[in-house]
């Protein structure tokens, strides 16, 4: 048994139904000391008492829904106040297993990882809805190349962190964490590793993700804002000489008749767009640049915040 602390943290909106059966299947001895967090998404049925009769240590209510970033962001501030040394968020559906908590946590306890996921994908799934699975592996492959790690199952909300991660990690959105946690771990130098997991059929519709096209719409923004913010340079250089290359492609035929005849007149239209995509290409190279710069003051504030967090949780 590892000596450490364990805070398993459960977003919870309207799940009256199943949240005692997930809080009931976690295993107290999966470390030295097991607590049980519940972040009440602004319920309007029975999921507190029904938490609390279960066994939650701890049970955080928010006064409205506020979405599933605010409700993880909350999790894991909570859990570090609580003194956990490795935090678990596991959805209050039941559609993980709960009794997968301790395969989950092995490699931070081991120290050969600071974030693990687990993967359906690697798994058992007993049922997914093809445009659900389609979007999770469509979503997937954006994060994968975001992150430029090898992610099987970005969306799965079984997940462990480590303490320090949990420190280091800061959730932006205000949609959804799944995502951006990845991307940002990799682009701070964290641990990632998967380890196979079993999701089963979900009874009733999700009430913490409203539709799989409002999500993906959402979840891709959230994805090109925090790739933006890591890479800033490299986005905008992409983006800057994608427009550069588009004006000398249009521009081509401009220059050519210009040469033969020294005039422009009969393509006016296309000499303009030409000078308008350049400048406009050149300026977002320009932006990308000083982008760049903030970046580099955005890791030194990062830094500092991550070293206040530790020393206001060590007072």
């Amino acid at each position: 048994m590892y000596t450490l602390k364990l805070v398993v943290v459960i977003p919870a909106f309207n799940e009256d139904k199943s949240i005692a059966n997930v809080i009931e299947a976690i295993p107290k001895g999966a470390l030295d000391k097991v607590q049980v967090l519940v972040i009440d998404d602004g319920s309007t049925d029975a999921t507190v008492s029904q938490a609390e009769k279960a066994g939650a240590d701890k049970v955080v209510s928010f006064d409205r829904n506020r979405g599933l970033a605010a409700a993880f962001r909350k999790g894991l501030e909570t859990a570090l106040d609580m003194g956990a040394d490795i935090i678990v968020n596991i959805d209050a559906d039941g559609q993980y297993e709960a009794r997968e908590i301790p395969k989950l946590i092995e490699p931070i306890a081991e120290g050969r990882a600071d974030i693990v996921l687990g993967s359906r994908f690697k798994g058992w799934i007993e049922e997914m809805p093809t445009g659900k699975r389609i979007g999770n592996i469509l979503a997937t492959k954006a994060t994968s190349l975001a992150s430029g790690m090898s992610i099987s199952d970005s969306q799965t909300g079984f997940r462990a962190f480590s303490r320090g991660a949990a420190l280091r990690l800061n959730v932006l959105s205000d949609y959804t964490y799944t995502q951006e946690t990845i991307i940002q771990a990799a682009h701070k130098g964290l641990r990632i590793v998967e380890v196979p997991c079993t999701f089963r059929k979900r009874e009733g519709r999700s009430r913490l993700i409203s539709g799989i096209f409002d999500y993906a719409w959402r979840a891709g923004l959230a994805v090109l804002r925090t790739y933006r913010d890591y890479r800033p340079l490299r986005t905008f250089l992409f983006i800057g000489g994608l427009l550069s290359i588009l004006g000398l492609v249009v521009g081509f035929r401009v220059l050519i008749h210009y040469l033969l005849t020294g005039m422009v007149t009969p393509y006016l239209p296309s000499a303009i767009l030409t000078a308008v995509l350049l400048i406009v290409g050149f300026q977002i190279v320009v932006l990308g640049l000083v982008a760049d710069m903030v970046g580099a003051d955005r890791k030194l504030m990062e830094e500092i915040l991550y070293r206040l967090k530790k020393d206001q949780l060590q007072k």
